[in-house]
């Protein structure tokens, strides 16, 4: 449950989880996002901790540059691609594979033509123009529940997670995008409550039975909700949520932590070869 029935088609890349599950490493170059802003908003720091995180263990480096954080200031389209752009084509030049995070459309197809091999889309392709990008490239795809209104008022009218996601799903293959390019991400931290959030990792299994899970949990709100940690305590936390992700069936887990997530996974799996 939850592995690539076949592999993960990103571009030149191609991914297929065995055993573990892949790991997406984030790296925000933005001054404002909740956990890490400022901290890599140079293109050399951005480009060591990139370097750093792939060392780790991290298969795909997810690059942002708009915090997505409640209450988020929008960025206009000119500074976004002057944070993102030269960092993807810095990372893709060193042969990593690199997914750009962004629901601005001209930023995806700028950040392709610098290398990226994932759009990672917290609107699902649904801001005009994205859907056409992503139907005239071979990149991957991450498509996730709970940032656009449409999410928002789908959930307000009762339908559930699995369906949104399901629904957005179909539309997508319905589009001509081939299934081997999509992930899922039941969207942890959008739009959604404490209870919510919960829901997303312990309903992996069945979102499992649509495309691959990707779980993205790393620092966010609801782990300060649990423990009552800022955002730089949350590394356990987080580590914990990974753990309980990977053993329903996760695919991919994008993470800030990335070699203690590796770590502790490395331990499970060990354990469990045991039983």
């Amino acid at each position: 449950m939850g592995d690539f029935s076949q592999p993960w088609q990103c571009g030149a890349f191609s991914f297929q989880r065995i055993r573990m599950p892949l790991i997406m490493g984030i790296l925000n170059v933005t001054p404002d996002s909740f956990s890490d802003g400022g901290q890599f908003d140079t293109l050399d720091a951005a480009v060591q901790r990139a370097l750093t995180m792939n060392a780790q263990g991290a298969s795909i480096i997810d690059v942002g540059g708009e915090s997505t954080r409640p209450q988020h200031t929008p960025v206009p389209l000119d500074i976004e691609l002057s944070r993102v752009i030269p960092v993807v084509q810095a990372l893709a030049g060193q042969g990593l594979c690199v997914a750009i995070d962004s629901q601005k459309p001209a930023v995806m197809q700028a950040a392709l033509a610098a290398g990226a091999s994932i759009i990672n889309d917290v609107n699902a392709l649904r801001s005009p123009g994205a859907l056409e990008i992503a139907q005239a490239c071979h990149c991957g795809i991450v498509m996730m529940d709970g940032f656009s209104a449409h999410d928002q008022a789908a959930k307000q009218q009762g339908v559930g997670l699995t369906a949104r996601l399901a629904q957005r799903y179909a539309a997508l293959l319905a589009a001509g995008i081939d299934a081997q390019r999509i992930v899922i991400d039941p969207g942890i931290g959008f739009d959604k409550s404490l209870d919510d959030n919960l829901a997303c990792v312990h309903s992996i299994k069945s979102l499992a039975l649509i495309a691959p899970v990707l779980i993205g949990a790393s620092r966010k709100s609801m782990l300060g909700a649990l423990t009552g940690r800022s955002s730089d305590q949350r590394m356990a936390a987080s580590v914990a949520v990974a753990m309980l992700a990977a053993q329903r069936g996760c695919a991919v887990l994008r993470v800030h932590d990335v070699q203690e997530t590796v770590d502790a996974l490395k331990v499970w799996l060990t354990l469990e070869s045991l039983a």
